[in-house]
């Protein structure tokens, strides 16, 4: 009976204490709010929606998670973008465990619309404006293929759904077919102002700042925290710039061509080595550079150094492999899927064929001009023959006392093309033009290079 009763004690003492735990973890996140220690996140999402903006956004989270973040606000304002990029900020923002709002200072179109319709609640400013979400290609801006209205209109529809607000109304700003009494007609995509997004449940309030949406909510007390990219990411988005890209182009290119052209100095490698780092790095952390590209711009490499090195002449490898890393450059500028380019912006596609054009045509301008210089140095007057020796101060281009075009001989050996042949009761060394030529048959010098005489076979003994 004793170790009963000491037994039941132990439990109510155990249980007194779980109660008690709870409650202290309770009272110090209340006391927490009171004492002005809520922590609000503010991101931005202004400019296109692209691979930079999907991995600003996951970098914004990741570090609101890591700042232990009460409430996350997104200041928006854009025209949309990248269907897929868009997709893939609304899932983390639907999959986010803290309250994700989002505040509306101009325009909240297309893509935007998506992300902001993700969000748990939406503030806007008076003119401001949500919706307009048709899909669009790149190119003439024009509306896409059904397939691909339809794959937005679902995701709209599940997006409004998981937040509480009208589906129907999430798909009339893809289709213009839908219609919807008082609020839209058939043949009008929606895209509502502040007033109409608040009397249609996309909107909570009117607001003037990110400090009258707290206010609205009754938040008093906070800590607000500004997100900066990281010192790295801004590195990263500066070697993004099309200008710097360019330059970056004309460093690896020209690197590259001089270090073929003088194999072994290391230098031009070295350089155009860290320059394609520079390049490749932030396109591939930004999603624009997929593996294949880079793949195929290192083909390209080889290709012009097998041309170079051991393909006689220039031909279909040295133009493939100048196609191969022409073309993966710009295409790692480009939010392309494999060579569809559909939903890439015209103006995109545009500067990035400025970049890389300019890139390379700067580097063959640099290769001459930089060629002329070196000739002019007297680093290159030291080691290389620069001085003309002319016939008439007794210099010949050749080991022939005497001059043996239009001789005739007998060739001795056979000629395949090379081999050698008797005039004048000597012995010479000569080759033909790709002929072949019998021991005994009667030939006849055409020029003489060097050591060599260069024969064909006589016309009557052919």
């Amino acid at each position: 009976m004793e170790n009963k009763g000491i037994r039941f004690f132990t439990r109510i003492i155990m249980a007194l204490s779980i109660v008690m735990l709870a409650f202290t973890a309770w009272a110090s996140e209340q006391a927490k709010y009171q004492e002005g220690t809520m922590r609000v996140f503010l991101m931005e999402i202004r400019g296109d929606i692209d691979p930079r903006m999907n991995r600003y956004v996951d970098l914004a989270l990741t570090q609101a998670t890591e700042e232990s973040a009460d409430l996350i606000i997104i200041e928006m304002d854009t025209y949309g973008g990248a269907v897929t990029d868009a997709n893939d900020i609304r899932t983390r923002i639907l999959e986010y465990e803290k309250p994700v709002w989002v505040y509306i200072g101009n325009d909240a179109a297309s893509a935007g619309a998506l992300i902001s319709i993700a969000c748990d609640s939406i503030y806007m400013v008076p003119g401001a404006n949500i919706g307009a979400a048709t899909v669009v290609n790149g190119t003439d801006g024009m509306a896409a293929p059904d397939k691909y209205q339809s794959y937005m209109r679902g995701i709209m529809r599940s997006t409004a759904e998981k937040n509480g607000r009208d589906p129907l109304i999430a798909e009339g700003m893809v289709d213009d077919r839908v219609e919807i009494e008082g609020v839209t007609e058939a043949g009008k995509v929606i895209t509502f102002t502040t007033s109409e997004a608040i009397a249609n449940g996309y909107c909570e309030a009117e607001v003037a700042s990110v400090q009258d949406i707290l206010e609205k909510n009754e938040i008093v007390d906070y800590e607000l925290i500004q997100y900066e990219l990281p010192a790295s990411e801004k590195v990263i988005a500066f070697f993004l710039n099309p200008v710097i890209s360019g330059l970056l182009i004309l460093v690896i290119t020209a690197g590259i061509f001089f270090e073929l052209q003088t194999p072994g100095v290391g230098f031009p490698l070295a350089a155009a080595g860290v320059a394609l780092v520079l390049y490749l790095v932030p396109y591939y952390l930004n999603g624009l550079a997929a593996n294949w590209e880079i793949a195929v711009f290192f083909i390209g490499l080889i290709l012009i150094a097998l041309e170079i090195f051991v393909i006689p002449g220039f031909g279909v490898a040295g133009i493939a492999g100048i196609v191969c890393v022409v073309g993966s450059l710009i295409f790692m500028m480009l939010g392309n899927d494999i060579f569809d380019f559909e939903y890439v912006p015209a103006g995109e596609i545009t500067k990035a064929a400025t970049a890389v054009g300019a890139g390379v045509f700067g580097s063959m301008l640099l290769l001459i001009i930089l060629g002329y210089r070196f000739t002019e140095s007297k680093m290159f007057q030291r080691v290389a023959l620069v001085a003309t020796q002319k016939k008439d101060e007794g210099y010949i281009a050749t080991f022939y006392k005497e001059d043996m075009v239009g001789k005739e001989g007998m060739a001795v050996t056979i000629l395949r093309p090379s081999g050698r042949v008797e005039i004048d009761d000597e012995i010479y060394d000569a080759y033909t033009r790709g002929e072949y030529v019998e021991r005994g048959t009667k030939v006849v010098v055409v020029s003489q290079q060097g050591a060599s005489l260069q024969v064909r076979m006589k016309k009557n003994e052919a």
